[in-house]
């Protein structure tokens, strides 16, 4: 009678996306790790936390001295091979199926931050396609469109080209479409799989799998890469907070108790992404 295989231990790492707007620009609190940056975040004990908040916030408390006030959950993120390189520099152990519970937390302003390697970041450093408020941004034309036209044209079946085709144009506003500022994931995860993005490169080299097939000088300009997938974790804050802006007031979370009108149109213009009528 042969044996079930044995599952590997399943890991809980609870991340934290915490945004605020500082002198009219996005930003997220990040840790510097190695010549990287990722997100504040750290296993759940259940020795420790009686809460995955409880845990959340003492990870980030812990690692960047910052306390959380206001936090939602933001999303699971279970996907199989998502594990390195982060489960190891968390002390999870080697092998183990690593399962990340995302957070949003906003703040009206950038805490003084004290702890080694903590930092505030703007969020268009790791996607500088999003931030329209100058224009269409340079690297779509001269990178991004161009990488992602070749990718459609290695697809291996046109039933696999026209799909590819019809996602692009959805993601990236193509013809009547239009640019819808919350597909910020759908845009990163399809520059992704085209190997547009640094991580797509270094996940493969890590898996022993085939490199892609795209040019890596245009991964290297398309933003700062992110540890383990913290890039599609701040990608979902960002396409979230978007979204959330057109049916709830949640910019009042991100400003001071007094502001003027221009400085909130600012603020919605940062998260946005693109310059508003002033008038709406």
């Amino acid at each position: 009678m042969s044996k079930s295989p044995v599952s590997p231990p399943i890991a809980i790492l609870l991340n934290a996306v915490l945004a605020v707007i500082d002198e009219a620009q996005p930003k997220s609190l990040c840790v510097r790790r190695g010549e990287g940056f990722g997100l504040p975040y750290g296993p759940f004990d259940p020795a420790r936390h009686r809460t995955f908040e409880l845990g959340l916030r003492s990870w980030v408390a812990e690692q960047t001295q910052v306390p959380l006030g206001y936090v939602e959950q933001l999303y699971t993120f279970g996907d199989q091979g998502r594990e390195s390189p982060a489960a190891v520099s968390a002390g999870v152990g080697a092998g183990a199926r690593v399962v990340s519970v995302g957070y949003l937390a906003l703040a009206p302003e950038p805490a003084k931050v004290s702890a080694k390697g903590a930092e505030w970041r703007n969020w268009y450093e790791f996607f500088p396609w999003e931030d329209w408020r100058s224009g269409e941004p340079a690297i779509l034309r001269k990178a991004i469109m161009p990488g992602l036209a070749g990718w459609t044209q290695r697809a291996e079946t046109d039933a696999a080209r026209r799909d590819r085709e019809t996602r692009i144009g959805l993601a990236f506003g193509l013809g009547d479409v239009g640019w819808e500022e919350e597909r910020t994931l759908e845009r990163y995860e399809l520059m992704y799989e085209a190997g547009l993005v640094e991580e797509a490169w270094r996940d493969r080299a890590a898996a022993g799998t085939v490199a892609p097939r795209s040019d890596r000088a245009a991964a290297t300009s398309a933003g700062l890469a992110m540890t383990s997938d913290h890039r599609r974790i701040l990608a979902t804050a960002i396409g979230r907070l978007r979204g959330k802006l057109k049916y709830r007031p949640v910019i009042f979370d991100l400003t001071p108790e007094e502001f003027t009108l221009l400085s909130l149109q600012k603020a919605v213009e940062a998260i946005v992404g693109f310059e508003l009528h002033k008038q709406n």
